[in-house]
């Protein structure tokens, strides 16, 4: 059940103060335009490319998923006088740890301890029920960066985004080795969540489930095997908004370059990001030799224990549950 709350915020600005409470289904809208606006301005600020293209309203999915996994978990920051929402950021708590999704801050509102309030509060949830705090963030965004260690969060692993566009009639290259890939199953829930236990650390048992049943029309789930069992699994979002792959671990770079190729052939004629370690040389060669280019860096932090990846790790941004 979610933390319903309503926290007066210690600092204060020039102008008025403002207060925390739980993310609601009315808020739809508003985050939505909050996410948009501050996540687009950063990225020009920077000069990069707007992440969101088009109606402002584009990001929308991003809060739909949320609120259907994770419903009332959500935060955002109310400004005192406008009573308008000036930080928000959806939060995932799991079986084995509390996952912090993106945050925002409105422009006009930086400088006020919006995000570290934000942070805060998520952090004493996660210390209340004695489980770690997990995040990737941009390596471009130091102040995000600095936010984060600041407040305790120690990185172990790394992550190069990379792009690929793919071709209507699919990738013009054949499956990279003799791994067995084939669609996931409900049937394939437990040992799914004991492999990425195993490989990680961690278990996200309904959204394995969610993933695959597709109630969305966005998602496609691919299970990689050996005659010893599930060795790998890898999604992919098939949303306007965010066109990822992944969540996903694999117990070797053979296998996760299977499960790669098998659902960048689910997006076909689309531009899929996907997030690839660094230390995983060959997989990295691999998504080059099929026209993979680099975009950003992302950097994966934990307040409190994070086992270090034993195979590999691809994590998203929707869900950001890992």
């Amino acid at each position: 059940m979610a933390m319903r709350f309503e926290k007066k915020a210690a600092l204060m600005s020039n102008a008025a103060s403002f207060h925390l409470r739980s993310m609601l289904p009315d808020d739809r809208k508003e985050v939505t335009r909050l996410i948009f606006h501050s996540t687009n301005q950063y990225y020009e600020s920077i000069g990069r490319q707007p992440i969101f293209k088009g109606h402002e309203l584009t990001p929308i999915d991003m809060f739909d998923v949320y609120e259907r996994v994770d419903p009332g978990e959500g935060i955002v920051a109310i400004d005192e006088q406008s009573r308008q929402i000036i930080g928000s950021c959806f939060v995932h708590p799991r079986e084995t740890h509390l996952s912090l999704g993106i945050m925002n801050v409105h422009a006009d509102h930086f400088g006020r301890g919006v995000a570290k309030t934000i942070l805060a509060e998520i952090v004493n949830r996660a210390q209340a029920i004695n489980k770690p705090v997990r995040l990737v963030s941009s390596c471009f965004n130091l102040d995000s960066y600095s936010l984060y260690t600041r407040a305790g969060f120690v990185p172990f692993a790394t992550f190069q985004d990379m792009f690929i566009e793919v071709p209507e009639s699919g990738l013009a290259h054949p499956r990279p080795n003799d791994t067995s890939v084939r669609p996931a199953t409900l049937d394939d829930v437990d040992e799914m969540a004991e492999l990425e236990r195993k490989i990680a650390g961690i278990s996200r048992v309904d959204d394995y489930r969610y993933f695959i049943r597709n109630d969305d029309n966005l998602w496609r789930v691919s299970i990689a095997e050996s005659s010893e069992g599930i060795t790998g699994f890898l999604t992919s979002c098939g949303s306007s908004a965010l066109n990822m792959i992944g969540p996903g671990v694999a117990l070797t770079q053979d296998q996760a370059a299977a499960l790669f190729h098998e659902q960048l052939n689910q997006q076909r004629g689309r531009c899929p990001v996907l997030l690839v370690p660094v230390s995983c040389g060959s997989l990295v060669k691999q998504l080059y030799a099929w026209g993979a280019r680099n975009c950003e860096m992302h950097v994966a932090q934990s307040h409190g224990p994070a086992q270090i990846p034993a195979g590999v790790i691809m994590p998203t941004f929707l869900p950001e549950t890992g």
